[in-house]
């Protein structure tokens, strides 16, 4: 059994970085934001710099996510699981928190020793204004270094998180070829969108704000050879 989330990823991409990988909808907005497997690990290796060399993190330190399902929270938690750190959702005591900006008021119930702001936006720009006790995530994480090697071993949540990805993969019967549309608002769970498309090797397709209309054509668009709404 895969224990190691890090591992995974890699093994995803390594046939072919070139690949869409990930590729994220907002209906709300109208975003579409495409990464192949080459991208995102390059966004992904800067967050794990970031986490290592700026703050000194160690493996088994805390990380809150106060982010919704978005193509910058697969950064991060990647980021996060590479450097084998805890993620957690729930508020309390933790060493670095990361939290969407709209959401940075909800932070009063965390306690952290850094935290990062992200904006969410389409074109990952910087914030304009960044909330009080926050540093801007994007602004922060470019400078960093485009590749990071992880460590061997797994964090401690990593062989539960891929048994539950995948199982929910053989539910689905996701393969190597196959692309995963996922409704994001009834399915925000990380290891819906993120993980059990990774642990089948598949490519997926997140959609916030799902219109049903566009379901149809949508999944014509982007090839999509399975669905999660």
């Amino acid at each position: 059994m895969a224990d190691n989330i890090a591992r995974v990823f890699a093994d995803a991409i390594a046939t072919d970085p070139t690949r869409p990988l990930l590729t994220w909808y907002d209906d709300a907005t109208g975003e579409r934001t495409e990464l192949s497997g080459a991208t995102l690990a390059n966004w992904v290796a800067k967050t794990a710099n970031l986490l290592v060399d700026d703050l000194a993190r160690q493996p088994g330190d805390t990380a809150g996510i106060l982010l919704p399902p978005h193509w910058q929270t697969a950064v991060v938690l990647l980021g996060c699981w590479s450097a084998r750190l805890t993620v957690t959702d729930r508020p309390g005591e933790v060493d670095v928190l990361f939290a969407a900006a709209g959401r940075a008021a909800e932070a009063d119930a965390w306690s952290a020793g850094d935290s990062y702001a992200l904006a969410l936006d389409p074109f990952a720009l910087p914030m304009r204004q960044v909330p009080a006790g926050f540093v801007d995530f994007v602004s922060e994480v470019r400078g960093h270094g485009d590749h990071f090697t992880p460590h061997p071993r797994g964090g401690p949540g990593d062989a539960e998180l891929l048994a539950r990805a995948a199982a929910r993969a053989t539910e689905l019967g996701l393969g190597p070829d196959d692309r995963l549309l996922v409704d994001v608002d009834r399915h925000p769970d990380p290891v819906d969108w993120l993980l059990t498309p990774l642990t089948a090797g598949a490519s997926v397709v997140p959609c916030g704000n799902l219109d049903p209309a566009r379901l149809a054509s949508r999944a014509a668009a982007e090839r999509v050879t399975r669905t999660l709404h």
